[in-house]
């Protein structure tokens, strides 16, 4: 007597099943290949503790590097209360509190799991080069607080100290031409390739208490205090960079003043409030500066944006002084006057000092190599699925059949 019909539908379905069943079984242990993950994030802080104010910047960027330096991307950018770190002298007890705010949010946004390995430097600038020559003691204590402060936190806290202005320009360099995509750059084809050389350009800073020049000689630098050499992306650079104390646009302003004011500003800002930012030639530029200075005060009052006031008597003076400094100072004419651009951020990042310290950095930060995982390719997985469906379909067929045939 021959197999039923019942007989024969759950034999071809308990066969199906095992058959389709195998056969995903192969493709999961069979058909995966070797695929590397997404690099490791790293992150980095770093407070710019300027004359006028501190900032704080959290830096990012892949483990595995390039050429041995990050591709560092800012994620953060804070601005912690009250005045510079030098402006607590008199009492250092309170430095630490004005840190605090701009710190937790850093903390906030860097995964716990990465906070003992995320790396944070302060670094003070001219107004506590100044302090440190007026009163050693007190800008020692001042340090001291600061490292009290920071050294609690869960981070990998690298100390706090002074830059001196040559760091301060060469990072500052490093920063303007990095974030130009002057240093390295992603190519068409897919690569980090290095632009040329003569592309570098150069960088002016004016700060609170100083001002920097830094840029790649013509020829030889013949004082040597004056040189930075540094490797980024597998390529060596030695430029020249000079700082020169108590010409920043307060000290500078001070002497004119002969008050300390507020200095939240740089060639950037000031240039900015005068149109001037989008490269006037150098008569339009003194002529605009010399026009905004002979306007009576009250129409300069009446035609200023509200939160332009705290600064708004500062300009005219500032004008002419950074119109000074690059002329008379720099060497700057009418024929090089176009070179010159007045930024405050480039690709979407702060321009200053930390990010060129960060890169630089990255450097003694060993690089991670991105872990290999065994995965299967889309068509593979795709085609798993099917098996695997096809089984689980079979199976309940052949369920259904053995049911329907012990109701019978």
């Amino acid at each position: 007597m021959g197999l039923t019909w019942k007989q024969r539908a759950f034999t071809a379905l308990l066969g199906t099943a095992a058959v389709s069943g195998l056969t995903a079984l192969l493709l999961i242990l069979v058909g995966t290949i070797n695929v590397l993950l997404p690099p490791d994030t790293k992150f980095g802080i770093v407070f710019d503790a300027g004359s006028s104010h501190t900032s704080l910047f959290v830096y990012q960027w892949p483990a595995n590097k390039e050429n041995d330096t990050g591709m560092v991307s800012q994620a953060l950018a804070c601005q912690a209360e009250g005045s510079g770190i030098s402006s607590y002298a008199s009492n250092p007890a309170r430095v630490g509190e004005s840190l605090q705010g701009c710190l937790e949010e850093a903390l906030a946004l860097i995964p716990k799991a990465k906070h003992h390995e995320t790396p944070m430097f302060l670094g003070a600038t001219a107004g506590m080069r100044l302090l440190s020559r007026k009163n050693r003691s007190q800008a020692e204590d001042v340090f001291a607080a600061v490292r009290q402060a920071l050294g609690q936190s869960p981070v990998d806290f690298r100390g706090a100290e002074l830059l001196t202005g040559q760091d301060e320009g060469a990072f500052g360099w490093i920063t303007i031409n990095y974030v130009l995509g002057l240093l390295v750059k992603y190519s068409f084809s897919g690569e980090w390739i290095r632009p040329l050389e003569e592309t570098l350009v150069g960088a002016l800073d004016m700060g609170g208490a100083s001002t920097q020049i830094t840029f790649v000689p013509g020829g030889p630098i013949l004082d040597k205090t004056t040189q930075a050499t540094f490797r980024l992306y597998g390529a060596d650079h030695t430029v020249y960079t000079h700082s020169y104390l108590c010409f920043g646009r307060d000290q500078a302003l001070s002497r004119l003043l002969a008050e300390l004011v507020q200095a939240f500003s740089s060639f950037y800002y000031t240039f900015h409030f005068l149109n001037l930012t989008s490269k006037p030639s150098l008569s339009e530029a003194n002529a605009t500066i010399w026009e905004f200075c002979l306007l009576p005060w009250k129409l300069v009052e009446g035609s200023a944006p509200p939160d332009q006031d705290p600064w708004l008597r500062d300009y005219c003076a500032s004008g002419l002084y950074f119109l000074t400094l690059l002329v008379e100072g720099y060497g700057f004419s009418e024929e090089t006057w176009g070179g010159i651009e007045f930024r405050q951020q480039a690709g979407g990042t702060d321009i200053s000092w930390t990010l060129g310290y960060m890169l630089n950095l990255t450097n003694l930060i060993p690089a991670e190599v991105p872990a290999p995982r065994r995965a299967q390719s889309f068509g593979v997985w795709t085609a798993g699925v099917v098996f695997l469906v096809l089984t689980l379909a079979a199976t309940l067929g052949a369920v259904g059949v053995q049911l329907f045939w012990i109701q019978d």
